[in-house]
């Protein structure tokens, strides 16, 4: 096949997911609510982002949720904040790098609520440059978190969930899982080995049959989420992306597909097109999404200095759900912000 012939039938897949694409970005049903009151979840990274918009929709619907992050502080708000939507909550220090931790926070919600229904591994780090400008201390962290934490985690939850015979575990992959960009090698990866990961275990599963634990794999496209503040920097300008989804679109996808176990979940038509895209042609696809990165962070983005960011050590900076880079237009459509957050 020929490079003309390929674009075509990119392009093609593209008008075909993007037509489709509201079937990639679920939301829940009275159903569902109904299925997730009463119930227990533990979600790690739960201080901003994806994990504190799932949180406090948990908590509206009536579960239990256990908040798992460094910054116990801010957990505090959040259990606050899931209380009165009126939710019970359980705060839990933790970081995921460190098996101690993740086996104290099981303890814990066991402790206070019996048992576990939904695990979900939200906690993820990143940093962004030329591969070998990066200290080696990053991109372990970055692994450290990503896979490892999503390991821990996985380890600890399916062992109680084989023991119920129930239990639905939630890890949060990235469209990177399928498609690696340029100046995030170490992210990719670590996305990359919570894709094969899942699918493992599901394997596994099936094999043992047990029909009533499933593993999911959660794979959002890009979000305007704390996620670039909080970024480990080396490329000397200021963390960038282009086409942002509004963290809302994800934080809504995880709780329906808490009750609504699949194995895999890109979310949002971008995610889905990329995805697809990959496995037609992956040439292709990384050729486009390299270039694209290229141009909005090596060229494009502000100077800016170098850093480790949150790798490390937490960041006071980066509380909310969303990150900030994405405002409304005169029509309402979110747009992508002109101002880019700093990291510290």
């Amino acid at each position: 096949m020929n490079s003309s012939a390929a674009i075509r039938l990119f392009v093609t897949a593209l008008l075909t997911f993007a037509l489709g694409g509201c079937a990639l970005a679920p939301t829940v049903g009275a159903d569902d609510a109904r299925r997730i009151a009463g119930k227990t979840y533990v979600v790690t990274g739960a201080s901003s982002g994806f994990g504190r918009g799932v949180a406090v929709r948990l908590g509206g619907l009536g579960a239990n949720v256990v908040l798992a992050a460094r910054r116990t502080e801010l957990l505090e708000e959040v259990a606050r904040e899931v209380r009165s939507a009126g939710g019970n909550a359980l705060v839990v220090t933790t970081d995921v790098a460190r098996p101690g931790d993740m086996e104290r926070l099981m303890s814990a919600t066991l402790a206070r609520f019996g048992s576990v229904d939904v695990w979900i591994n939200n906690a993820g780090v990143g940093v962004i440059g030329r591969f070998e400008e990066i200290p080696v201390v990053d991109h372990a962290r970055v692994v450290d978190v990503n896979l490892n934490g999503v390991v821990y985690g996985s380890h600890i939850a399916l062992g109680l969930f084989r023991r119920q015979g129930s239990g639905t575990l939630v890890n949060i992959g990235s469209v990177e899982s399928e498609v690696p960009l340029a100046y995030q090698a170490s992210y990719a990866a670590s996305k990359a080995g919570v894709l094969a990961l899942g699918r493992a275990l599901n394997e596994e599963l099936r094999l043992a049959r047990l029909s009533g634990v499933h593993v999911v794999t959660v794979m959002p496209w890009a979000a305007d989420t704390p996620f670039f503040a909080h970024a480990g920097n080396y490329s000397g300008r200021e963390p960038n992306m282009v086409a942002l989804d509004p963290p809302e679109k994800v934080v809504e996808a995880i709780v329906w597909v808490s009750v609504n176990p699949r194995e895999e979940l890109p979310v949002g038509w971008k995610a889905g097109v990329s995805t697809a895209s990959h496995r037609l042609f992956p040439d292709l696809t990384e050729r486009l999404s390299a270039d694209m990165v290229h141009k909005a962070q090596m060229e494009r983005a502000p100077p800016a200095p170098n850093g480790p960011g949150a790798l490390h050590q937490p960041l006071e900076a980066g509380r909310g759900v969303s990150g900030g880079m994405l405002r409304p237009g005169p029509d309402g459509a979110l747009r992508r912000s002109e101002r880019v957050i700093r990291a510290p």
